[in-house]
Protein backbone atom coordinates (compact mmCIF):
# COMPACT_ATOMS: atom_id res chain seq x y z
CA UNK A 1 0.00 0.00 0.00
CA UNK A 2 1.31 3.46 -0.89
CA UNK A 3 1.11 4.86 2.64
CA UNK A 4 3.78 2.43 3.83
CA UNK A 5 5.29 4.02 6.91
CA UNK A 6 3.36 7.27 6.33
CA UNK A 7 0.93 8.03 9.16
CA UNK A 8 -2.42 8.66 7.40
CA UNK A 9 -3.39 11.29 9.95
CA UNK A 10 -0.09 13.10 9.33
CA UNK A 11 -0.81 13.01 5.59
CA UNK A 12 -4.25 14.49 6.28
CA UNK A 13 -2.71 17.29 8.35
CA UNK A 14 -0.37 18.19 5.51
CA UNK A 15 -3.30 18.18 3.10
CA UNK A 16 -5.15 20.49 5.49
CA UNK A 17 -2.26 22.96 5.34
CA UNK A 18 -2.44 22.94 1.53
CA UNK A 19 -6.24 23.40 1.59
CA UNK A 20 -6.01 26.27 4.09
CA UNK A 21 -3.45 28.06 1.92
CA UNK A 22 -5.73 27.55 -1.07
CA UNK A 23 -8.72 28.84 0.88
CA UNK A 24 -6.86 32.04 1.69
CA UNK A 25 -6.11 32.49 -2.01
CA UNK A 26 -9.78 32.02 -2.90
CA UNK A 27 -10.89 34.53 -0.28
CA UNK A 28 -8.47 37.07 -1.71
CA UNK A 29 -10.13 36.64 -5.12
CA UNK A 30 -13.74 37.00 -3.94
CA UNK A 31 -13.86 40.75 -4.50
CA UNK A 32 -12.91 40.42 -8.17
CA UNK A 33 -14.42 37.16 -9.34
CA UNK A 34 -14.37 38.06 -13.04
CA UNK A 35 -16.57 36.54 -15.70
CA UNK A 36 -17.02 32.77 -15.64
CA UNK A 37 -16.42 30.50 -18.60
CA UNK A 38 -19.00 27.79 -19.20
CA UNK A 39 -17.46 24.36 -19.73
CA UNK A 40 -18.73 21.65 -22.06
CA UNK A 41 -20.73 20.06 -19.23
CA UNK A 42 -22.55 23.34 -18.57
CA UNK A 43 -20.79 24.14 -15.31
CA UNK A 44 -18.90 27.40 -14.78
CA UNK A 45 -15.21 27.88 -14.14
CA UNK A 46 -13.36 31.01 -13.11
CA UNK A 47 -9.86 32.38 -12.77
CA UNK A 48 -10.13 31.44 -9.09
CA UNK A 49 -10.71 27.75 -9.94
CA UNK A 50 -7.61 27.75 -12.12
CA UNK A 51 -5.41 29.64 -9.66
CA UNK A 52 -6.46 27.37 -6.80
CA UNK A 53 -5.79 24.23 -8.82
CA UNK A 54 -2.36 25.48 -9.91
CA UNK A 55 -1.42 26.13 -6.28
CA UNK A 56 -2.65 22.72 -5.06
CA UNK A 57 -0.87 20.77 -7.80
CA UNK A 58 2.37 22.63 -7.10
CA UNK A 59 2.17 21.91 -3.36
CA UNK A 60 1.24 18.24 -3.79
CA UNK A 61 3.99 17.70 -6.35
CA UNK A 62 6.53 19.15 -3.94
CA UNK A 63 5.31 17.18 -0.92
CA UNK A 64 4.73 13.86 -2.72
CA UNK A 65 6.70 13.91 -5.97
CA UNK A 66 5.65 11.32 -8.49
CA UNK A 67 2.13 10.77 -7.12
CA UNK A 68 -0.35 11.60 -9.93
CA UNK A 69 -2.92 14.35 -9.46
CA UNK A 70 -6.37 14.09 -11.04
CA UNK A 71 -7.96 17.53 -10.79
CA UNK A 72 -11.16 19.05 -12.13
CA UNK A 73 -9.90 21.92 -14.24
CA UNK A 74 -6.58 21.11 -15.88
CA UNK A 75 -5.90 17.45 -15.11
CA UNK A 76 -9.34 15.87 -15.38
CA UNK A 77 -8.21 13.17 -17.79
CA UNK A 78 -4.95 12.33 -16.03
CA UNK A 79 -4.33 8.65 -15.38
CA UNK A 80 -4.51 7.43 -11.79
CA UNK A 81 -1.69 5.38 -10.30
CA UNK A 82 -1.74 2.83 -7.51
CA UNK A 83 -1.99 5.96 -5.39
CA UNK A 84 -3.18 9.33 -6.68
CA UNK A 85 -4.78 12.58 -5.56
CA UNK A 86 -8.31 13.68 -6.45
CA UNK A 87 -8.67 17.47 -6.31
CA UNK A 88 -11.58 19.85 -6.59
CA UNK A 89 -9.93 23.24 -6.08
CA UNK A 90 -13.23 25.12 -5.77
CA UNK A 91 -16.23 22.90 -5.12
CA UNK A 92 -19.26 25.14 -5.44
CA UNK A 93 -18.16 27.58 -8.13
CA UNK A 94 -21.70 28.90 -8.55
CA UNK A 95 -21.83 29.71 -4.83
CA UNK A 96 -18.44 31.40 -5.12
CA UNK A 97 -19.82 33.53 -7.97
CA UNK A 98 -23.04 34.36 -6.10
CA UNK A 99 -21.20 35.24 -2.90
CA UNK A 100 -22.98 32.72 -0.66
CA UNK A 101 -19.70 31.48 0.83
CA UNK A 102 -20.76 27.84 0.56
CA UNK A 103 -17.77 26.57 -1.35
CA UNK A 104 -14.99 24.22 -0.34
CA UNK A 105 -11.53 22.99 -1.26
CA UNK A 106 -11.47 19.18 -1.56
CA UNK A 107 -8.34 17.03 -1.67
CA UNK A 108 -8.25 13.24 -1.27
CA UNK A 109 -5.42 10.75 -1.51
CA UNK A 110 -6.67 7.49 -3.02
CA UNK A 111 -4.80 4.18 -2.72
CA UNK A 112 -6.27 1.33 -4.72
CA UNK A 113 -9.87 2.39 -5.21
CA UNK A 114 -10.61 4.07 -1.87
CA UNK A 115 -9.46 7.30 -0.18
CA UNK A 116 -6.95 6.96 2.65
CA UNK A 117 -6.48 10.64 3.62
CA UNK A 118 -8.55 13.70 2.86
CA UNK A 119 -9.43 17.30 3.66
CA UNK A 120 -12.45 19.50 3.02
CA UNK A 121 -11.88 23.17 3.81
CA UNK A 122 -14.66 25.78 3.95
CA UNK A 123 -12.99 29.21 4.07
CA UNK A 124 -16.03 31.46 4.59
CA UNK A 125 -17.65 29.72 7.58
CA UNK A 126 -14.11 29.12 8.77
CA UNK A 127 -14.31 25.35 9.21
CA UNK A 128 -12.01 22.56 8.12
CA UNK A 129 -12.38 18.78 8.24
CA UNK A 130 -9.76 16.12 7.66
CA UNK A 131 -9.31 12.39 8.06
CA UNK A 132 -6.54 9.84 7.82
CA UNK A 133 -7.32 6.99 10.17
CA UNK A 134 -9.60 9.23 12.27
CA UNK A 135 -12.04 12.02 11.42
CA UNK A 136 -11.16 15.46 12.71
CA UNK A 137 -12.51 18.99 12.54
CA UNK A 138 -11.06 22.36 13.42
CA UNK A 139 -11.56 26.08 13.12
CA UNK A 140 -9.90 28.02 10.34
CA UNK A 141 -6.23 28.60 11.13
CA UNK A 142 -4.46 31.92 11.05
CA UNK A 143 -1.79 32.10 8.37
CA UNK A 144 1.14 30.08 9.66
CA UNK A 145 -0.91 28.92 12.65
CA UNK A 146 -1.71 25.42 13.83
CA UNK A 147 -5.17 23.88 13.61
CA UNK A 148 -6.58 22.71 16.94
CA UNK A 149 -8.08 19.41 15.82
CA UNK A 150 -10.90 17.64 17.62
CA UNK A 151 -12.29 14.23 16.78
CA UNK A 152 -15.78 14.02 15.31
CA UNK A 153 -18.42 11.31 15.15
CA UNK A 154 -21.74 10.80 13.42
CA UNK A 155 -24.89 10.60 15.49
CA UNK A 156 -27.43 7.77 15.67
CA UNK A 157 -30.56 8.33 13.61
CA UNK A 158 -32.84 10.55 15.75
CA UNK A 159 -36.08 8.78 16.72
CA UNK A 160 -38.16 11.88 15.94
CA UNK A 161 -37.01 12.07 12.30
CA UNK A 162 -33.95 12.75 10.20
CA UNK A 163 -32.29 15.93 9.01
CA UNK A 164 -31.71 15.63 5.26
CA UNK A 165 -29.29 17.90 3.44
CA UNK A 166 -30.48 18.92 -0.02
CA UNK A 167 -29.02 20.92 -2.87
CA UNK A 168 -30.36 24.23 -4.08
CA UNK A 169 -30.06 23.30 -7.74
CA UNK A 170 -29.81 19.53 -8.10
CA UNK A 171 -32.93 17.91 -6.64
CA UNK A 172 -34.78 15.51 -8.96
CA UNK A 173 -37.56 12.93 -8.89
CA UNK A 174 -35.18 10.02 -8.23
CA UNK A 175 -33.69 11.80 -5.21
CA UNK A 176 -37.15 12.60 -3.90
CA UNK A 177 -38.19 8.96 -4.27
CA UNK A 178 -35.19 7.85 -2.20
CA UNK A 179 -35.84 10.39 0.54
CA UNK A 180 -39.49 9.32 0.67
CA UNK A 181 -38.40 5.95 2.07
CA UNK A 182 -36.92 7.68 5.13
CA UNK A 183 -38.54 9.54 8.02
CA UNK A 184 -37.39 13.05 7.15
CA UNK A 185 -38.23 15.68 9.77
CA UNK A 186 -36.22 18.62 8.45
CA UNK A 187 -34.59 19.56 5.18
CA UNK A 188 -31.61 21.86 5.19
CA UNK A 189 -30.06 23.39 2.12
CA UNK A 190 -26.30 23.12 1.80
CA UNK A 191 -23.84 23.24 -1.03
CA UNK A 192 -20.67 21.46 -2.08
CA UNK A 193 -18.90 18.87 0.05
CA UNK A 194 -20.09 20.63 3.18
CA UNK A 195 -22.95 18.13 3.22
CA UNK A 196 -20.67 15.15 3.88
CA UNK A 197 -18.89 17.04 6.65
CA UNK A 198 -22.03 18.23 8.43
CA UNK A 199 -23.20 14.62 8.61
CA UNK A 200 -19.74 13.54 9.84
CA UNK A 201 -19.94 16.16 12.59
CA UNK A 202 -23.32 14.86 13.79
CA UNK A 203 -25.23 17.93 12.55
CA UNK A 204 -27.37 16.11 9.96
CA UNK A 205 -28.23 12.56 8.92
CA UNK A 206 -28.49 11.96 5.19
CA UNK A 207 -27.62 13.36 1.77
CA UNK A 208 -28.86 11.63 -1.38
CA UNK A 209 -27.66 12.53 -4.85
CA UNK A 210 -29.00 10.77 -7.94
CA UNK A 211 -27.84 13.32 -10.49
CA UNK A 212 -24.36 13.47 -12.04
CA UNK A 213 -21.28 14.16 -9.93
CA UNK A 214 -17.57 13.59 -10.38
CA UNK A 215 -15.13 11.66 -8.22
CA UNK A 216 -13.34 14.84 -7.10
CA UNK A 217 -16.69 16.11 -5.78
CA UNK A 218 -17.11 13.20 -3.38
CA UNK A 219 -13.86 11.40 -2.51
CA UNK A 220 -12.70 13.70 0.29
CA UNK A 221 -16.12 13.98 1.93
CA UNK A 222 -16.67 10.23 1.56
CA UNK A 223 -13.47 9.45 3.48
CA UNK A 224 -14.16 11.95 6.26
CA UNK A 225 -17.71 10.68 6.75
CA UNK A 226 -16.60 7.03 6.67
CA UNK A 227 -13.90 7.67 9.28
CA UNK A 228 -16.50 9.40 11.46
CA UNK A 229 -18.60 6.21 11.54
CA UNK A 230 -20.94 6.89 8.64
CA UNK A 231 -20.92 5.55 5.12
CA UNK A 232 -21.36 6.57 1.49
CA UNK A 233 -23.04 3.94 -0.62
CA UNK A 234 -23.64 3.48 -4.32
CA UNK A 235 -26.52 1.58 -5.92
CA UNK A 236 -26.80 -1.88 -4.37
CA UNK A 237 -25.29 -0.68 -1.10
CA UNK A 238 -21.64 -1.06 -2.13
CA UNK A 239 -19.03 1.52 -1.12
CA UNK A 240 -18.06 4.16 -3.66
CA UNK A 241 -14.90 3.44 -5.63
CA UNK A 242 -12.48 5.88 -7.23
CA UNK A 243 -10.02 6.03 -10.08
CA UNK A 244 -12.42 4.97 -12.84
CA UNK A 245 -10.74 6.85 -15.68
CA UNK A 246 -12.55 4.72 -18.26
CA UNK A 247 -15.81 6.24 -17.02
CA UNK A 248 -14.45 9.78 -17.11
CA UNK A 249 -14.31 9.80 -13.29
CA UNK A 250 -18.10 10.07 -13.17
CA UNK A 251 -20.10 8.84 -10.18
CA UNK A 252 -23.45 7.15 -10.22
CA UNK A 253 -26.19 7.73 -7.65
CA UNK A 254 -25.09 7.67 -4.02
CA UNK A 255 -26.26 8.30 -0.48
CA UNK A 256 -24.17 9.75 2.35
CA UNK A 257 -25.49 8.44 5.66
CA UNK A 258 -24.64 9.13 9.26
CA UNK A 259 -26.21 6.04 10.80
CA UNK A 260 -25.26 3.02 8.64
CA UNK A 261 -28.45 1.23 9.74
CA UNK A 262 -30.35 3.56 7.39
CA UNK A 263 -28.64 2.06 4.35
CA UNK A 264 -30.98 -0.93 4.14
CA UNK A 265 -33.96 1.44 3.79
CA UNK A 266 -32.58 3.11 0.67
CA UNK A 267 -32.85 1.85 -2.88
CA UNK A 268 -30.71 3.94 -5.21
CA UNK A 269 -31.39 3.91 -8.95
CA UNK A 270 -28.97 1.93 -11.09
CA UNK A 271 -28.00 3.79 -14.23
CA UNK A 272 -25.07 3.29 -16.56
CA UNK A 273 -22.20 5.73 -16.05
CA UNK A 274 -21.26 6.93 -19.50
CA UNK A 275 -17.60 6.89 -20.47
Amino acid sequence: MWLGDHDPDAVAWRLADVAAETGRLLRSMEADRGEPRIKDDGSPTTAADLAAEKLIIARLSRLWPGVPVVAEETANDAAPGDAFFLVDPLDGTRDFLHGTGEYTVNIALVAGSRPVAAVVAAPVPGRIWAAGATAMAGDWPAEGGEIAWRSIRVRPAPPDGLVALVSRRHNDDATEACLATLSIRTRRTASSALKFCLIASGEADVYVRCGPTMEWDTAAGDHILSCAGGCVIAAGGAPMTYGRQAHGYRNGAFAAIGDPALARRLSLPVAPVRG
